[in-house]
């Protein structure tokens, strides 16, 4: 199987049949429904369980809370977004494309990325979990953008300055949009 295969994908509590990763996908496709109808503080796992047609307690066998399910929706779509973003020789470009393809994930989805921002900094240990997995897929897509035997400080710089974007944008300071070009210019003056 590929790797975009829904059936391949590794749940945070366990690996999953292929009936189990259709329940997950009905209830993280259910989720982003009912995050733009209800917002993240009206969402609960009942409601995504019903708008995806599966029991409640069927729901709290994969996610621990609603913000564990955020989380994996963003986990998802990171880790079946392409990358390298940009094939192109100049380590600064690839590494803004890099940046500009995972700030904007969830950029035309006003809810939901209000909702990954206040999910990823939870304290669940599932979403945790998730975080650390979230992070060094990030570093790993930073650290290749770079080049052979990146500068440590330089990738933990990008990774404070996308953190911090994310943090900004989920405040409502700016749009996923608008952080996407502030990042660009961001890591521009970064990496001069």
């Amino acid at each position: 199987m590929s790797r975009g295969d829904s059936k391949t994908v590794e749940a945070t509590r366990r690996r999953l049949t292929g009936k189990q990763a259709d329940t997950v996908d009905k209830l993280t496709r259910a989720a982003v429904e009912v995050l733009s109808r209800e917002g993240f503080a009206g969402m609960t796992i009942r409601m995504v369980a019903t708008a995806a047609g599966v029991g409640t307690a069927t729901a709290y066998t994969y996610f621990s809370s609603k913000e564990h399910l955020v989380a994996e929706i963003f986990w998802r779509r990171l880790r079946t977004t392409p990358s390298p973003a940009s094939d192109d020789p100049d380590p600064t470009v690839r590494v803004v494309a890099e940046l500009r393809s995972i700030a904007l994930l969830v950029a035309d989805e006003q809810e939901l990325s209000g909702a990954v921002t206040s999910a990823l900094l939870g304290r669940d240990p599932d979403v945790e979990h998730l975080r650390v997995r979230v992070g060094a897929e990030i570093r790993k897509r930073v650290s290749r953008a770079l080049g052979a035997d990146p500068d440590p400080d330089v990738v933990e710089s990008i990774e404070l300055l996308y953190a911090g974007a994310l943090v900004r944008a989920g405040m409502g300071y700016e749009s996923y949009s608008d952080i996407a070009d502030r990042l660009e210019r961001s890591a521009l003056i970064l990496l001069k």
